[in-house]
C-alpha cells in the first residue's frame, strides 16, 4: 500500500495496458480483413501490417524520454490518445493507403510507448507481492484485447465510417481511464540526454553478459514466432468465412485462447525448463499449422485455425516473459532495460516472417503460406535446440566479441 492514495485492484491496474491490445488487434486483424474485402493483395496487406507492428521492435530506442520532464501517467495518457486519434484516422483511410500506413504505424508507435510508460510506473507503485499476478494480468489485457476488439470490422460494416472511426478511436482510449485511479509519481530530475546516454551504456553492460546474448540470439531467430493470427484476418475468403463470421471467430477465437494460454503456461513450465518448453511450443504449434493443410476449407476450419493460432501464440508471449525474468535474475541493477530490450527483439522475427509468409501466398496460395510458415518454425526450433544443447560455447563467442567492441570502438577514438 503507498502513502496517500490506495491502490486500485491489481487486475483493474492490468487491465489498463488495453490499449495495446487494442491497436494490436486493429492493426493484426480488422484492418487486414477490411483491406481483404477491397480486393488488396494478401502480399500487399502482410506487408502493411508488418511494418504497423514494426514500432514493436524499434520504440525501444525512444523510450528513455519517458523517464524524464513528465510523469510516466502523462506520458502514458497523452500516447494513449494519439493511438486512439490515429486509429481514427485509419478507418477513414482505408481507401487511402498510403495515410493508412502511415497512420498504423503511428498507432503502434504510441500504443507501445504508451505501454512502457505504464509498465515503468506501475512497477515503480505496485506492492512487490503483486508484481507476478499483475505482470499476469497485463499479458491478459494485450492477448485478449486483439479479441475483444475484432467486431471492430462488424462496426464500420454498420455504421458509417466516421462514426465508426470515432467509436473505435475511444474504445482504444477507453484504458486510460483507469490511470486516474493509480497514484502517479513526479517525474525524474534528470535531462533526456542524460536519459538516453544511460540507456546506451545499460545495452552495452547487457551485451557483455553471455546469458543476455543467449536468450537475444533465441528471440531473434523465428522459433515460436506465430505471425499466422496477424495474418488470418485477410484469410477468410480462402476458407469461404463471411465477414460476419471471420468477426465472430476473431473475437472468441482470441479472447478465449488468450486467457486459456495465460493459464497453461505456469502449469507446464513447472514440469519443464522454459527454453525447452519455448522450442516445444514452437514446433507443435507449427505442426498445428500444417495440419490445416489437411481440413476442408469452411468456416469451421477457420474458427480453429484461429483457435488455435491464439493459443499457440499467447503461450510463445507468456515464456517470452518468463525467459526474460530468468534472464535478469535477482538483484539486477540493469533489470528495467533488460526487459525492454528483450522483449523488443521478440518483434524482430515477426516482420521478416510476415513478409516471407506473405510472399508464400502471393505464389502459392493459402498451402504455400501455411507450408513456409509452418517450416520456418519448426526448422529453427530444430536448430535452436541442437546449438542450445550441444554447441553452447557459440554463444559464449558471440558474448566474448560483443564485449571486445567497446573497448575496439575507446581505442580507435
Amino acid at each position: 500500500m503507498r502513502k496517500g492514495r490506495s491502490l486500485p485492484p491489481v487486475w483493474l491496474m492490468g487491465l489498463s495496458n488495453s490499449t495495446l491490445g487494442f491497436v494490436t488487434g486493429i492493426v493484426t486483424f480488422v484492418l487486414p480483413q477490411l483491406l481483404a474485402v477491397q480486393n488488396v493483395p494478401e502480399a500487399k496487406i502482410a506487408a502493411m501490417t508488418a511494418l504497423g507492428m514494426s514500432p514493436n521492435f524499434w520504440a525501444v530506442i525512444v523510450s528513455p524520454m519517458l523517464d524524464v520532464r513528465f510523469s510516466r501517467r502523462w506520458y502514458a495518457t497523452v500516447l494513449a490518445a494519439l493511438a486512439g486519434l490515429t486509429t481514427m484516422v485509419e478507418f477513414v483511410s482505408l481507401h487511402h493507403l498510403v495515410v493508412l500506413q502511415v497512420a498504423m504505424v503511428v498507432s503502434m508507435a504510441a500504443a507501445a510507448l504508451s505501454g512502457a510508460a505504464l509498465g515503468g510506473w506501475l512497477a515503480n507503485v505496485a506492492d512487490e507481492k503483486d508484481k507476478n499476478t499483475l505482470s499476469k494480468w497485463m499479458n491478459i489485457a494485450l492477448v485478449s484485447g486483439s479479441g475483444v476488439v475484432a467486431a471492430g470490422g462488424e462496426l464500420y460494416r454498420h455504421l458509417s465510417g466516421p462514426l465508426a472511426a470515432v467509436l473505435l478511436g475511444a474504445i482504444v482510449f477507453l484504458p486510460a481511464s483507469i490511470f486516474l485511479r493509480i497514484p502517479a509519481p513526479g517525474p525524474d530530475g534528470r535531462l533526456a540526454g542524460e536519459s538516453f546516454a544511460q540507456f546506451n551504456r545499460e545495452v552495452l553492460a547487457l551485451l557483455r553478459r553471455r546469458e543476455v546474448v543467449v536468450v537475444l540470439l533465441l528471440f531473434l531467430a523465428p522459433c515460436s514466432t506465430f505471425v499466422l493470427p496477424n495474418l488470418l484476418g485477410a484469410l477468410g475468403n480462402d476458407f469461404h468465412a463471411t465477414a460476419q463470421e471471420v468477426s465472430l471467430a476473431g473475437g472468441f477465437g482470441a479472447f478465449i485462447p488468450g486467457i486459456l494460454g495465460c493459464m497453461v503456461f505456469p502449469m507446464i513450465a513447472r514440469r519443464m525448463p522454459l527454453r525447452l518448453f519455448y522450442l516445444a511450443n514452437g514446433v507443435v504449434g507449427s505442426l498445428f499449422t500444417l495440419s490445416l493443410l489437411m481440413v476442408p476449407r469452411d468456416p469451421g476450419a477457420y474458427a480453429t485455425a484461429i483457435f488455435g493460432a491464439f493459443l499457440f501464440q499467447a503461450v510463445a508471449f507468456a515464456l517470452q516473459i518468463g525467459i526474460v525474468f530468468e534472464a535478469i535474475g535477482p538483484n539486477n541493477p540493469l533489470a528495467a532495460t533488460t526487459f525492454a530490450f528483450l522483449s523488443s527483439a521478440t518483434n524482430v522475427p515477426v516482420m521478416y516472417v510476415m513478409a516471407a509468409d506473405g510472399h508464400a501466398y502471393a505464389a502459392a496460395g493459402l498451402a504455400g503460406l501455411l507450408g513456409v510458415d509452418a517450416s520456418i518454425g519448426i526448422g529453427t526450433c530444430l536448430l535452436a535446440g541442437v546449438l542450445l544443447a550441444k554447441f553452447g560455447a557459440l554463444p559464449r563467442v558471440a558474448g566474448q566479441l560483443v564485449e571486445a567492441l567497446p573497448d575496439a570502438m575507446q581505442e580507435e577514438n
